[in-house]
């Protein structure tokens, strides 16, 4: 992902990782790359909590690659933090664009 995570794009972050989950392998970590994504609001952060949902719900893991500040901030103080697992992004991720 790049640029902001905000109302303004978070039905098309949605749909993306709607996608992506729908296509990975059973039991597969899914890895959103947050690379390039320095903002992001509560439409974005539902996003997420949305995306992290089906992935429970289909057997999959998700993580969060190189979350930003300013995310994980938004997620101390929404209490969310902890649903997510976070880590740096590998550098062999295969990409869904």
């Amino acid at each position: 992902m790049s640029g902001d995570l905000d109302m303004h794009h978070a039905e098309e972050v949605g749909a993306a990782l709607a996608r992506a989950l729908s296509e990975a392998p059973q039991e597969a970590e899914v890895i959103i790359d947050l690379t390039y994504s320095s903002f992001c609001d509560s439409s974005g952060l539902n996003a997420l909590l949305a995306a992290r949902r089906e992935a429970l719900r289909s057997g999959r893991r998700l993580r969060l690659g190189a979350p930003s500040h300013q995310l994980v901030r938004l997620m101390e103080s929404t209490n969310t933090v902890g649903l997510f697992a976070m880590g740096p992004t590998p550098p062999n991720s295969e990409r869904l664009d």
